[in-house]
């Protein structure tokens, strides 16, 4: 994509996609600008997918010289979805300066021109989602349990729960072994196997934080709902004892069963997602945001 460029009050504003190049300078202006809880260097591996694909860019920026004034990141994927590939595109971190906000919207529109693609925002802020809606941006239903991670006795037949790397890779095949290995290094996803009775399941999770803190987990994929839904109470309890983490935010869309000894949240986060092919229940949330930023 060739450059664009605008003049205002200030002088040049360029538009160009983020290469390999830009990512050390994008990164430093995410944790000035964005969050700085994430330092430079975590914000540079973040923007760099563990899993690998060929992709045409990180997303856009707005840049004045050497200055950069706005970007959007992306993360990009090439997904199985019934009988095909799919191309997908999922939007994550975007913040632009004061000064510079009317150009915020250039960004958007570049991301969105980018044909073939099925985008996806799994974390929009609150003004973004009405604008996502007029760009036919459709919701997902996000209906969402509390789950308090109780410790539960370790007495009785009881399902092992692996969580190091090598047991993981061992107990695991097919997609799931997959989606392992393009996960392994993603820094903001955590894994788990459970082991009971011949089966296993797989779960991906990640800890979230609510009103400063980030003392909860969100479960981002199951492998094997029937054996997590036989054996949710010492996943959760295990996320307590290894991890610290006192409650689990579960998904009706990706646990597929209500948890017992849980609330149901009146009010569950937005995701989002616009696509002529693919349908609601073909989306997750793997290969995104969710799984490589840690905020």
């Amino acid at each position: 994509m060739s450059h664009s460029e605008y003049k205002s009050a200030d002088g040049r504003v360029e538009l160009c996609p983020i290469s390999d190049g830009d990512v050390e300078r994008v990164a430093n202006f995410l944790h000035a600008e964005l969050n700085d809880r994430l330092s430079p260097s975590a914000w540079a591996s973040a923007i760099q997918p563990s899993w690998q694909i060929s992709s045409p860019n990180h997303g856009f920026m707005l840049v004045n010289g050497d200055r950069v004034l706005g970007v959007y990141v992306a993360f990009y994927s090439q997904r199985r979805v019934g009988d095909r590939l799919e191309n997908f595109c999922n939007l994550s971190a975007w913040c632009v300066l004061d000064a510079y906000r009317s150009h915020g919207l250039r960004l958007l529109k570049a991301m969105l021109d980018q044909d073939g693609y099925t985008f996806t925002d799994l974390s929009p802020s609150g003004n973004v989602v009405p604008l996502n809606t007029r760009l036919n941006f459709q919701h997902l239903d996000t209906a969402t349990a509390l789950v308090p991670n109780w410790p539960w006795p370790t007495w009785g037949k009881r399902p092992r729960i692996v969580c190091d790397p090598a047991t993981i890779e061992a107990s695991l095949e097919g997609r799931d072994l997959e989606i392992y290995r393009d996960h392994e290094n993603a820094p903001a996803a955590y894994h788990l196997v459970v082991l009971h009775d011949g089966e296993y399941c797989y779960v991906v999770f990640r800890r979230d934080r609510r009103k400063r803190l980030r003392l909860f987990a969100s479960i981002l994929h199951v492998g094997n709902p029937e054996l997590f839904a036989r054996t949710a109470r010492h996943i959760y309890s295990h996320l307590l004892t290894r991890y610290g983490i006192v409650a689990t935010l579960a998904e009706d869309r990706v646990v597929h069963s209500r948890p017992r000894f849980s609330l149901p949240l009146h009010s569950s986060r937005p995701k989002m997602f616009r696509s002529n092919r693919v349908s609601p229940s073909q989306v997750d949330y793997l290969y995104s945001e969710l799984t490589c930023v840690p905020w």
